[in-house]
């Protein structure tokens, strides 16, 4: 299958949580990665998440320097890159800041989702009650895509995990741990292909002030 080459991207607490239970956003990050996660988007030819991260976060995966979108477009490329959202239900908020702007997005959902999704123009269906992964990474490919990066969120880093469609992994880790505070984790229970048997290998170690950035790639 042809598909593009996927960083999955998430920054994390000690024992690996996302955010806190509360109902505002925890910041797990600091200037220094917020810079870095923007250069590897001014990189990557599409930036994708789930609907969940829509719901809970309402991004808009931008690239936010001016410099780094003025070098994009110097070299024939949108001033971002193409935005993808994963979401089985379709069940999305037209009036999220994500299809706020003329900057593409497509959803990727099932039949049954693109029946009701409510955002569009383009929403792609790619199995009958969930998204296929590899058949929308297949269509990325298609479009000319060949580096994805993935924000999250769990669900999504899960189901690209135990797929075994991940090459490289970027985690900056919070210096403090959540426990029972935590709210949405990482990756959840499933079957890794990353296990001992079949490790991915360490590329990069960073500190950027009091985040460790570790950079993973599968061999």
């Amino acid at each position: 299958m042809e598909r593009p080459y996927v960083i999955v991207s998430a920054a994390v607490s000690l024992d690996g949580f996302l955010d806190d239970d509360s109902s505002e956003r925890l910041a797990l990050s600091n200037a220094a990665d917020f810079d870095r996660v923007d250069a590897v988007r001014a990189g990557v030819d599409a930036i994708a998440v789930g609907a969940g991260t829509v719901r809970a976060d309402d991004p808009r995966l931008l690239v936010r320097s001016e410099e780094r979108r003025r070098r994009r477009l110097a070299k024939g490329e949108r001033a971002s890159p193409l935005r993808v959202v994963f979401s089985p239900s379709g069940d999305l908020d037209p009036r999220a800041r994500l299809f706020a702007t003329a900057d593409p997005v497509i959803v990727y959902t099932s039949e049954v989702g693109a029946a009701s999704c409510p955002v569009g123009p383009e929403v792609v269906a790619t199995a009958e009650r969930e998204v296929d992964l590899e058949r929308a990474l297949a269509d990325l490919s298609a479009r000319g895509v060949r580096r994805l990066l993935v924000e999250g969120g769990g669900v999504v880093h899960t189901a690209f995990l135990s797929a075994d469609l991940v090459d490289e992994v970027h985690l900056a880790v919070a210096p403090f741990l959540l426990g029972e505070r935590g709210g949405a984790r990482f990756v959840y229970p499933a079957s890794f292909p990353q296990s001992p048997e079949r490790p991915l290998r360490l590329v990069e170690t960073r500190a950027l002030g009091s985040i460790a950035l570790l950079v993973y790639r599968r061999d």
